[in-house]
């Protein structure tokens, strides 16, 4: 008989909208490859039904929730927990500790738990101090109830480690080597800046708009990103595209191949996160070969190693480091030839998938 598994916490099978949505995208079919019965949760209008690559073997459940951004995830793990707890699948693979709040549900019904905690939501700066408090509390509930963790990072996992007591597994994100791919038409191979970013404070991204002001004296900047909700960000990044015809903005890119295209042909691409563990993102640009400059914080450094320049959260660090790596073709292949070994190592979804399916494994036992 088929185990079976719940998967909650992120906005369904296929969605394109983050980390935990790439992840599942990859993880459900091999889940259900390996013989498991496989359910995820999501919410409407946040897959897409038509998607030819879609496994026909997923079961999806879409619940109601609240669409705001700091109700969302909340409110749609709640009716999640709910309904899986109805249905008592072998274990439940929950994403983001705010869904720590709803294990009581899940526990009464003798339903195990492996949970990706993610990155640190408290100490984010788009979120206030209730919200703050919220994810904080959530953290200590997940600490508490949770059957099993995963870490995305070994710092995230030591910092779990120091200030709630819990071990865990460590479980990075992967990336998809794709073939080679022809530039994004406009944009020249190896001659443009890029970022790639949700636009929150936290990934630097006022200070990469600043720096694109200088860069595009030179050069072409591509950013990809918005917020999700409109607001301060958005309006500033369309307004650099309008004032200036060598920067561009293309706001939320979904079309994978496009994507890795732009990683796979940027001349220097700038990853500002400074929260969270192993970034999904900055797995996949290093997939695709990208010579990168990084916010030099422990999470980076972790990933990347000495295959990237990294540079202070300020406009001028970031100038000078992403005009160093455009303007030396030396250097780029240099990083690019770096990102793509660490990849290759470290940081591949056989690994992470089959990490996965060992541990549900052994829960459901």
């Amino acid at each position: 008989m088929k185990k079976s598994v719940a998967i909650l916490g992120t906005r369904g099978y296929p969605s394109y909208y983050g980390g935990f949505e790439t992840l599942v995208r990859q993880l459900a079919p091999y889940l259900a490859e390996h013989g498991w019965s496989v359910t995820v949760y999501g919410r409407a209008d946040s897959t897409r039904t038509d998607d030819p690559d879609a496994d026909p073997r997923i079961g999806t459940v879409v619940t109601r929730g609240v669409e705001s951004k700091s109700l969302s995830t909340l409110s749609y793990g709640l009716t999640a927990a709910a309904h899986a707890s109805r249905r008592r699948p072998d274990v439940a693979l929950i994403m983001n500790v705010a869904n720590g709040y709803w294990l009581p549900l899940l526990k009464a019904r003798g339903i195990p738990t492996l949970i990706n905690v993610d990155g640190i939501e408290w100490e984010r700066a788009k979120w206030g101090g209730l919200a703050k408090s919220v994810f904080k509390v959530g953290a200590h509930l997940t600490a508490r109830l949770g059957d099993r963790l995963v870490y995305d990072s070994k710092e995230l996992e030591r910092r779990w480690s120091e200030e709630f007591r819990r071990d865990g597994l460590f479980i990075p994100y992967g990336g998809t080597v794709p073939p080679e791919l022809d530039p994004v038409e406009g944009f020249g191979s190896r001659s443009y800046a890029l970022m790639v970013a949700r636009f929150v404070p936290e990934n630097t991204v006022g200070e990469f708009f600043s720096a694109a002001e200088r860069l595009s004296d030179e050069w072409d900047v591509v950013i990809v990103g918005s917020s999700g909700y409109g607001g301060e960000f958005d309006a500033r990044a369309a307004q650099l595209a309008a004032e200036s015809e060598r920067i561009h903005w293309l706001g939320h890119v979904s079309d994978d191949d496009k994507l890795f295209a732009l990683w796979q042909h940027a001349g220097a691409y700038f990853h500002g996160h400074s929260v969270g563990g192993t970034n999904p993102a900055l797995v996949q640009a290093m997939a695709c070969g990208t010579p990168t400059v990084a916010r030099d914080t422990v999470f980076n450094r972790e990933v990347l190693g000495t295959a990237a320049r990294f540079v202070e959260p300020d406009s001028d660090s970031i100038a000078r480091g992403m005009a160093e790596v455009l303007s030396d073709r030396e250097l780029q292949n240099t990083l690019s030839s770096g990102t793509l070994a660490r990849q290759a190592t470290d940081y591949t979804w056989e690994g992470v998938c089959s990490a996965y399916h060992e541990a549900l494994l052994d829960i459901a036992r």
